[in-house]
């Protein structure tokens, strides 16, 4: 699949179980209580990019929300 593919896909035109439920993966999320796979974030406010796992080690406890614009 090419990223434009990918994109098409993606960006579905109406929100309705048959086009979103296949990107629902939550089986393949690590359990509640495990470390998150490491991955880079980018700062909002400058663009400067860091690792996730350099965030989670200045912090006792670091919430993540991801979501999307569909």
């Amino acid at each position: 699949m090419t990223d434009s593919d990918l994109l098409i896909r993606y960006n579905y035109a109406r929100f309705i179980p048959e086009l979103v439920e296949p990107w629902l993966r939550f089986d393949e999320s690590p359990p509640l209580g495990h470390e998150a796979p490491d991955f880079p974030v980018w700062s909002l406010a400058d663009g400067a990019e860091t690792l996730f796992s350099r965030i989670w080690q200045r912090n006792l406890f670091t919430v993540v929300e991801f979501g999307s614009f569909t």
